[in-house]
């Protein structure tokens, strides 16, 4: 009897990514009988874990942007005794299909990307006309070249347990009988896909004197934008900073709407099934949106937009400052 097959996906660096990459691998486990393993940053593995598709995790050893080349020999000869039969390159970076290329990995699956002929001995083209959606260019990866497309692209959806849910309210001394609004006001890439804070903070403000909870969702790097909130509206529960990724995940399973920015986080919403109501300036939401049914997507669609860029070029970010708290409020209220 055969075995299934071994499959290695090198994983995306960004929670989103990595979020929406969860829809290669269902596609994967739906075609044929095989083994995933997804090589990806120490930081995604508590992710990885809520993802039932996924059998073994192994930690990238170098961070992003790190080029480490001996390092990346090391491992490829490492892995050579998995006995891989494909990998699946999800970045288009040249030096992320190195460890697949040095690990004898027969068939290396990927985009062109920077030049990667040879690396990549399953080197596709990308048409940006076709597959517009970042996910719709993970999940074609992992099918036949001359499959239709763009192709059906299964929802994320992350596993959570009871127990999970249960830990998290322990530790954290939470009340599970009120309604929960989490709010995720940060967005690592830039100013000009943060809605403004005293929005978020307008929003949080109304929905405590509904007698909601709300709690404010992020990395340490949001601690400084979540702290303008606190200080504005002292009741918010601010986990900006205090979590871990997986107690984070594990807390937002338990809200009832989480209102986002254009973020990874905005994705772990969409992949936990909530109502997202996902807020979009400088970013477009037909290449990046929450995989769900459940989502509200506000967007200006102002001319200048979406201009993909880390500050408002024009000075103003109108395209979220014209985009009024009293707009979110009606689309919760909706619900």
């Amino acid at each position: 009897m055969s075995r299934p097959a071994k499959i290695l996906i090198v994983g995306p660096s960004w929670v989103g990514d990595m979020v929406m990459a969860q829809s290669l691998f269902s596609t994967l486990k739906a075609q044929a009988d095989c083994q995933l393993d997804v090589l990806a940053p120490a930081w995604s593995l508590a992710l990885l874990a809520r993802m039932p598709q996924v059998s073994q995790t192994l930690a990238m050893p170098l961070g992003h942007g790190q080029f480490g080349l001996l390092e990346r020999i090391k491992l490829g000869r490492q892995l050579r005794a998995e006995h891989y039969d494909q990998a699946i390159v999800l970045p288009n970076s040249w030096k992320s299909a190195l460890i697949p290329f040095f690990a004898d990995i027969p068939l290396r699956t990927g985009f062109v990307g920077e030049c990667r002929w040879g690396l990549l001995n399953d080197a596709r083209s990308l048409d940006k006309r076709l597959l517009t959606m970042t996910v719709q260019r993970f999940v074609a990866l992992g099918l036949p070249r001359t499959a239709e497309l763009p192709p059906v692209c299964p929802q994320p959806s992350l596993a959570i347990s009871p127990a999970q849910q249960q830990a998290v309210l322990e530790k954290f001394v939470l009340n599970p009988a009120k309604k929960v609004l989490a709010l995720c006001p940060g967005a690592e890439y830039g100013a000009a896909k943060r809605w403004p804070t005293r929005y978020f903070a307008e929003v949080a403000q109304q929905k405590l004197a509904e007698g909601w909870q709300v709690w404010l969702f992020g990395s340490a790097k949001d601690q400084a934008v979540a702290a303008e909130i606190t200080a504005a509206v002292p009741a918010c529960h601010d986990f900006t900073g205090q979590t871990a990724l997986a107690e984070a995940v594990d807390l937002m399973s338990l809200a009832s709407v989480v209102v986002s920015n254009d973020s990874g986080l905005m994705h772990v919403a969409a992949a936990l099934g909530k109502h997202v109501i996902a807020l979009y300036g400088s970013s477009d939401p037909h290449f990046t949106p929450p995989l769900t049914a459940t989502a509200d997507i506000i967007s200006l669609n102002l001319p200048c937009s979406p201009c993909f860029k880390r500050d408002c070029p024009l000075g103003h970010t109108r395209c979220l400052e014209d985009l009024p708290p009293s707009r979110v409020l009606a689309a919760i209220a909706a619900l």
